[in-house]
Order: structure tokens, then sequence, then C-alpha cells
């Protein structure tokens, strides 16, 4: 069976991180080494340019170039070696965070976003990426509910969670093969049952 790339996705507080070690139990389940990493972050050059996108201020452009420059370090320290290695790999957000974010969330234009994406990884797209959808006034009760202190991105307000969740139903309507969408409304053993018959459809066959 070929290596698989699955991402996971959705607006802080939809619960897709809960999600992620079922899927990599249930991949792990079959004898599939799997790889489970994240993004921003998965390398130690990825790791501190996470902390900067989460807690300082920056123009937008610096914003996305920083993303992607975190993710080509991502895909050519980690991600492509284990694919290459026959390993799976499962993260925390891609490149579709990057166009609900910064596109649908802050407004970067479209065509630079198309620039970077391209030029970062033109020939490899996930597998299989999975959209968390939940209304972001229940996103937000749940983050409250955390107790943890919110970064930049979390402090946001509600529009701006309603347009990265508009901007991730675009990107899936764009691509229905690779991208399922999830309601996070339900309950977590609802979700994880979901989240198991779409990975066996998708990446088991």
């Amino acid at each position: 069976m070929k290596s698989r790339f699955i991402t996971f996705e959705g607006i802080d507080g939809a619960g897709k991180s809960s999600q992620i070690a079922a899927a990599v139990a249930l991949i792990e389940s079959r004898g599939i080494p799997v790889v489970q990493t994240r993004e921003p972050g998965g390398t130690p050059l990825g790791e501190k340019l996470r902390e900067l996108l989460l807690h300082e201020s920056m123009h937008l452009e610096t914003e996305a170039m920083l993303m992607f420059a975190a993710r080509r370090e991502h895909l050519a320290a980690l991600i492509e070696p284990s694919l290459a290695a026959g390993k799976w790999v499962v993260s925390d957000r891609f490149t579709d965070a990057t166009y609900a974010y910064q596109v649908g969330g802050r407004g970067l234009d479209e065509v630079r976003f198309s620039a970077l994406e391209n030029w970062v990884h033109p020939h490899l797209q996930p597998d299989l990426t999975l959209i968390f959808d939940l209304d972001p006034a229940v996103a937000a009760r749940r983050l409250a509910g955390t107790g943890n202190a919110p970064d930049r991105f979390e402090r946001e307000k509600a529009d701006f969670f309603e347009r990265v969740r508009n901007a991730y139903l675009r990107r899936a309507a764009a691509d229905p093969c690779r991208v399922k969408v999830i309601d996070a409304s339900q309950t977590p053993d609802e979700i994880r049952k979901e989240l198991q018959e779409i990975l066996l459809e998708s990446c088991f066959q």
C-alpha cells in the first residue's frame, strides 16, 4: 500500500486535534508506520517560526511568507522523506489552513497565495484532508473553557472566524475528492466513527 499524506483542518476550537490520535491509532492498527506532525512547526526551525507566528504582530505578507517558509522546511526535512520511506504522515494543518486564515480571514491576495503554494509544493497535495466544521460561536465557547492563554489568532473576533470557516468550505467545494467535511458539532464518539469510516473508505482501498 502506497504512503498517504493526511491533514486535519478547522477553525480554532473545532476539536480536530483531539481526533488526530484516533486516526493515528487506526493507521497503526493496520501495521502501517505513521508520522504525526503539525503546522506551523514539525521541525526545529518550524517550531521557532511557530512561536513568532503565534505571538508576534507582523505584516500580513510577512505572515504568509513565514508560514510557507516553515512549510518548505517541514516538507524537506520531514514530510517528503517520510512519504518516500513508505510511512504515512498525519499533519495538524497544512496549506488549506493558510488559505483559510491568511486569504479568508485576513484578506491575503489569492494570486500571491497561489504563487507561494505553487512554488513551495507544486506537485504535492494531501491525499486526504479532513475539515472539522463548527459554528465559530460554539468553537469560541470551547476555547474559553480550556483555560489556556489564547494566541494572537485565537484572540481574533467572531467575524474573522466566520470568514475562515467560509474559506475552508470554499476550499472543500473546489476539491471534493480530496477534502471531506466533518460536522464537528457532533459528540466526540460520533465524530470518531465518521472519521474512521472516511479513512477506511479513502485510504485503505
